[in-house]
């Protein structure tokens, strides 16, 4: 059985289940830990394959989608609740990833499950939208100064807020990247070039350009690899979209440029050639090539971008994956902050770990 069981089903266009039960066992495996059951029923329903399925593995399928539809329709409504808690914020409020996705009605939503709504606002107006969402029941259950001030001075966002009575949660945000990080992305220039959602006023998704960066920085520079295989469908998804639009390939170029975000980018492209078969344009590769580090950097990144992208199953583990994930964890770390803020953070971090505060 291949470790590569999971990414073949969207590499190979001509995958057709040969399958052991045994087999089966191992994919839905795989795909619970990367959070793409659903979406492997989307994939088996999209190609007349479902009906074929066991039904052992067809009932797993089946109800990993019925999952991910109540979830996108909580989901639905938490947006009409944000919208409506915001409705007299000034500025816009845009929709990060999943729920971007879902309320476009993207293919990136197919199948998707959702731990949390993510929003960007311009920074001026963080207290104002915290305080609204507030007044409409959602709070911070964050207490630790240090943390607080954690998230508040050196973050992208605030700490996590989590409404009372429902139990979602929204991350809300002023740019995409944390202001110390080596990707530092200025939250303005995102914010000037939103679009706005139909049928939800105050509300936007990102532009099209922006939607892709953003969702290649957070890949590469978040270091959680668990569900990097649905983090690299998605940017599939986003770029087959977006490709019909005639300029979108040197729009895109051109903004990882302005943006400082050509390394993400670089890899980005180049792990889904190498996980998922997805080609960038051929008069573009010459341009594509010239966005990433020097070759030594290229190598070693994929090297350990091919092990740790694999859904966190132990039929897809090698004796290297671990420490691919613990490098790849400490680079994410070292692009955030600065040494002189990353190392106390991490052994204060260390030191809450082993003597946690008394309650």
């Amino acid at each position: 059985m291949s470790a590569n069981l999971l990414s073949a089903v969207w590499a190979k266009a001509d995958w057709r289940p040969r399958l052991s039960m045994g087999d089966w066992e191992s994919l839905l495996g795989q795909a619970r830990q990367a959070r793409l059951l659903a979406r492997l029923a989307c994939q088996h329903i999209d190609h007349g394959l479902l009906d074929d399925v066991p039904v052992g593995p067809r009932v797993h399928l089946e109800g990993g989608l019925r999952l991910a539809e109540r979830q996108q329709h909580e989901v639905r409504w938490e947006v009409d609740r944000i919208s409506r808690a915001l409705c007299e914020i000034e500025g816009p409020v845009v929709l990060l990833k999943g729920a971007a996705y879902l309320m476009a009605d993207m293919a990136a939503a197919r199948g998707r499950l959702f731990a949390d709504i993510d929003l960007l606002v311009p920074r001026a107006q963080i207290e104002s939208v915290e305080n609204a969402l507030f007044a409409a029941g959602w709070i911070s259950d964050e207490r630790d100064a240090y943390n607080q001030r954690y998230y508040r001075q050196w973050m992208h966002e605030i700490p996590p807020l989590r409404h009372v009575h429902r139990d979602s949660f929204i991350d809300l945000h002023h740019t995409i990247t944390p202001p110390t990080s080596r990707f530092n992305v200025d939250g303005a220039k995102l914010l000037r070039d939103a679009v706005p959602l139909t049928g939800y006023p105050g509300l936007y998704v990102l532009a099209p350009v922006d939607m892709v960066l953003h969702s290649a920085v957070h890949l590469f520079q978040e270091g959680e690899f668990g569900h990097g295989l649905r983090d690299l469908l998605d940017l599939r998804d986003l770029l087959n979209d977006f490709s019909r639009q005639a300029s979108f390939w040197d729009a895109l170029l051109d903004r990882a440029e302005v943006l400082g975000l050509q390394i993400p980018l670089f890899h980005a492209l180049s792990q889904l050639r190498r996980q998922l078969d997805f080609q960038t344009p051929p008069r573009l590769q010459g341009r594509v090539e010239q966005l990433g580090p020097n070759l030594l950097s290229r190598a070693l990144m994929a090297w350990m971008l091919d092990l740790a992208l694999q859904p966190d199953h132990p039929s897809c583990h090698s004796r290297w994956t671990g420490l691919a994930r613990w490098l790849l964890y400490v680079r994410s770390h070292a692009l955030r902050m600065p040494v002189h803020l990353l190392i106390p953070h991490l052994l204060r971090k260390s030191w809450m770990r082993r003597f946690p505060p008394k309650p």
